[in-house]
């Protein structure tokens, strides 16, 4: 399969998390901790209903698969998936009390640093390889990063704590690759609904009646959580973790302009240079895929991700 489909998947998945704000700001007088309940418990519903009505002879398929491996094999597909679960849930609840109770900006800058957190650990961890314009587009990262920290000590704090959560289930979904990836994220999802269940009764807020609560949540499950989590999960199948890493500057970018034109928060001169200089790291570090497509003139083929 042409690699085309792989990296559409991975920026469709952070182009439309970049509008997340839209979706999860009227919900800020909410306490963040519920948002993280209904979201995970309604996702779950929703993706067992979606794989029991439509998706049987896949899950049979990856049951069969699932007993043919090792008991090596079958070890190391269940501790990825769980582990993931746990770095899944752990990174929404951090990004919902930043966006809602800290600053579209932190929230913006958590997923500035996220590349670059995902690049360094899969170059540790998974071996990944580099070449030397993708270093020098992580070090142009880097420094973006320290300048959008100076004198934001609290946006960095929580944005760095929210980038390692995303960056570490990034790199240990990469080497999830035998079951079903939609499947995975299912189980990955009822995984954190188990842990989060015994909590609910005593640190949940009132059941929620308004009307918005519901049909903002509605738009998250389905918008901001199954199809992006699928297709970020899509595109870990045909390219790496440093790659799919990177397409995360997509997301911080539109929720920086939102940031500025639709919340009107205040930004500095110093914040949209530290942003002009993460578009520049992003054509270094893809310079190979665009050069290779200019000097070959094939266009980019918006391709079927099924």
């Amino acid at each position: 399969m042409k690699p085309n489909k792989f990296y559409l998947a991975a920026f469709s998945a952070f182009f439309i998390w970049g509008f997340f704000s839209l979706a999860l700001k009227p919900l800020h007088n909410y306490p963040s901790l519920d948002i993280l309940f209904y979201r995970v418990f309604f996702s779950v519903v929703l993706m067992i209903i979606i794989n029991v009505a439509f998706r049987r002879k896949i899950i049979l398929q990856n049951w069969n698969h699932f007993n043919a491996m090792t008991a090596k094999q079958k070890q190391s597909v269940t501790i990825l998936t769980l582990v993931g679960g746990v770095f899944l849930s752990s990174n929404w609840f951090v990004f919902i009390y930043v966006m809602n109770h800290v600053s579209v900006k932190a929230a913006s800058l958590a997923y500035m640093i996220c590349p670059i957190l995902t690049t360094i650990l899969a170059f540790f961890v998974l071996k990944e390889k580099l070449s030397k314009w993708q270093w020098f587009a992580v070090m142009i990262s880097a420094l973006s990063c320290v300048l959008l920290s100076l004198n934001h000590f609290e946006d960095i704090f929580y944005s760095l704590v929210t980038a390692a959560t995303y960056a570490m289930y990034l790199v240990s979904q990469r080497k999830n690759s035998e079951l079903d990836k939609f499947l995975i994220l299912t189980i990955q999802l009822i995984f954190t609904a188990i842990i989060l269940l015994p909590f609910y009764p005593n640190y949940s807020g009132d059941l929620p009646t308004e009307a918005l609560f519901y049909s903002c949540l509605l738009v998250i499950v389905v918008f901001f959580t199954i199809i992006p989590l699928f297709l970020n999960l899509y595109a870990l199948k045909g390219i790496n973790s440093s790659a799919v890493g990177i397409m995360i500057y997509v997301n911080p970018i539109i929720g920086f302009l939102l940031a500025i034109f639709y919340y009107h928060e205040n930004v500095s001169t110093l914040q949209l240079f530290s942003y002009f200089l993460i578009m520049i790291s992003i054509v270094v570090f893809n310079e190979k895929l665009i050069f290779s497509r200019k000097a070959s003139n094939i266009p980019v083929e918006i391709a079927d991700l099924k």
